[in-house]
């Protein structure tokens, strides 16, 4: 029986990734539908505390698109790049990363694509180098970020261990997995720099040369945002979002600021969960009323309807999952518990396995952490594995990567012809690998 409810969930999730991330949250509830009437698995609870976080970074956000903040990083990272074009190779992904770190995620690439494309192949450089490293960086960066989905899931599942020791919150969080993504995300980079042949020595790509209207295309002139001039408000916002960002690192830190509540002589300090959702609603309030937003123009934002297709995801999968796991918690506890503690490094496979299946990081913490945590795995080996939430890099089908291939007019990033061959498998193989070395190591020094 347990096999074939695992072969409900698998089913579910192949199928899911066929029809994205609103028809993996919708066919979930197919799986969990099936789990209950057919095989009498009791619902569990809908991860209601990660999606309401989720719904308040992500309305922050969105205002933050709408009032054209969003721009001025994207003018301050192209400032950036272009000053320094021999180093675009290193620079593209650490500005790519540093964006998603700021904006909580990786579709603010989109428009650094056509800029890093532009800057290399004007100095002669590969595209494929910065371009394909960009991209797996911008999504390492969702692990940095403390208003990234996959954060804000994984601090409301932390706080659910108990029994071992000092609770790591957000800032504990951070502190390993910001040098750790970093780190390989530079890594990555540096092993990109000889990636592929150069382009005087690329014969297809002196091929394509040869066609006036080809080599018209490859060198066209990309878009820029340096000869814009930005209204006032687009910077007010800006600012606004970031001490939002600063005081939800604050609050992390100095948890005794905060209110605090519960009986007398038990009282407990405000969650961290509502720290985060009430800093972002009111952030987004106070963009919308001092930065000129129309309201109308909020939910027709990529970032709003990509939220929302993260909520979605993570209510269907997560809540299967969670039912799945709670009905047979005593057997997978006695078969897998002692496997788990001792070889921790499978926890991270399957978190990776996770992530390519389900196509994003923040289902995929939802689905897998909180096993984890009942299994008995030590939370600082969830801490320091936390890179291996990105695994959709394995075959190249995510948007990002697709519209990466889409910005290289040079075609020198591409999909190989056995498909696992792409541009992007190895800048990503070497980026998590490396990513959760360093979390290994930090989670021994510093939790």
């Amino acid at each position: 029986m347990i096999s074939l409810q695992v072969l409900v969930i698998l089913g579910c999730l192949l199928l899911g990734t066929r029809y994205g991330g609103m028809g993996l949250g919708l066919i979930g509830g197919i799986g969990l539908f099936i789990l209950t009437f057919v095989f009498g698995v009791e619902p569990g609870k809908p991860p209601i505390d990660v999606m309401l976080t989720i719904l308040a970074v992500i309305s922050c956000a969105s205002v933050l698109q709408t009032a054209g903040g969003l721009n001025v990083m994207m003018r301050f990272a192209e400032r950036l790049l272009r000053r320094h074009p021999e180093h675009i190779t290193i620079l593209a992904p650490v500005t790519t990363w540093a964006l998603t770190f700021l904006c909580g995620t990786g579709h603010v690439v989109y428009t650094m694509f056509p800029i890093i494309y532009d800057i290399a192949i004007n100095k002669n450089i590969r595209p494929e180098r910065p371009m394909a490293v960009a991209s797996v960086a911008s999504q390492m960066g969702i692990g940095a970020s403390p208003v990234s989905v996959s954060v804000v899931s994984m601090v409301s599942i932390l706080a659910q261990a108990h029994g071992f020791g000092q609770a790591i919150g957000i800032l504990q969080l951070l502190s390993v997995s910001i040098p750790a993504t970093l780190g390989g995300v530079l890594i990555a980079a540096l092993w990109s720099m000889r990636r592929g042949k150069d382009l005087d020595k690329d014969e297809e790509f002196q091929a394509k040369l040869k066609d006036p209207e080809q080599k018209a295309e490859i060198y066209a002139d990309a878009e820029s945002l340096l000869g814009k001039v930005f209204p006032k408000e687009y910077y007010w916002s800006t600012w606004i979002f970031f001490a939002a960002i600063f005081g939800v690192v604050i609050f992390g830190a100095f948890p005794q600021l905060l209110p605090a509540f519960g009986e007398p002589g038990k009282l407990k300090p405000m969650s961290m969960n509502l720290v985060i959702q009430l800093l972002m609603l009111v952030a987004g309030a106070i963009i919308l009323m001092t930065c000129k937003v129309n309201p109308r123009d909020i939910s027709n934002g990529p970032v709003f309807k990509a939220g929302m297709v993260a909520i979605v995801s993570v209510f269907g999968v997560a809540w299967m999952a969670d039912s799945f796991f709670h009905s047979h918690f005593k057997l997978l506890k006695e078969t897998l518990a002692g496997v788990v503690a001792s070889k921790p490094w499978l926890y991270a496979l399957v978190l990776f396995l996770t992530s390519k299946l389900v196509n994003s990081q923040g289902a995929a913490i939802a689905a897998i952490a909180p096993m984890g945590i009942s299994l008995g795995l030590d939370p600082k080996m969830m801490v320091a594995f936390f890179p291996a939430a990105y695994g959709y890099f394995f075959l190249p089908t995510y948007p990002s990567d697709l519209a990466c291939i889409g910005f290289d007019r040079s075609g020198t990033t591409r999909i190989g012809k056995f498909i696992i061959n792409h541009s992007f498998f190895m800048p990503g193989i070497i980026g998590v690998a490396s990513g959760c070395v360093i979390g290994y190591l930090l989670s021994k020094v510093i939790l």
